[in-house]
């Protein structure tokens, strides 16, 4: 069995960019891949392992990414529970100042 020589560390980073940001151009992401790996000279089963193996890598890193989606959220929720009490104090302060208003002035 003929062994195919190795492909570089950026030819397979390029490729699996390519795929990923011409996805959209195609009906289908094999489409894409096809389309890529008769480009660059290799088989599409080829280039979709380098896929995969590229978005597990990627997966490892959204544990961080993660941790500041919870963080996001539980900053968005205090933020919508101080515009909440600032709505109460606005219409407090409108409230009394209507009835200091209509208060009798004293003599």
């Amino acid at each position: 069995m003929k062994k195919r020589p190795g492909y570089s560390p950026e030819v397979r980073e390029r490729a699996v960019r390519l795929v990923l940001t011409t996805e959209k151009d195609h009906n289908s992401r094999w489409a894409a891949i096809t389309s890529v790996a008769t480009r660059i000279g290799c088989t599409p089963e080829t280039l979709r392992a380098w896929i995969i193996r590229t978005e597990s890598t990627n997966d490892a890193q959204v544990g961080s990414v993660s941790d500041e989606s919870e963080r996001i959220k539980a900053l968005e929720r205090e933020n919508r529970e101080l515009k909440r009490a600032n709505e109460i104090l606005r219409l407090a302060s409108a409230f009394f100042a209507q009835a200091e208003l209509d208060r009798k002035p004293k003599l």
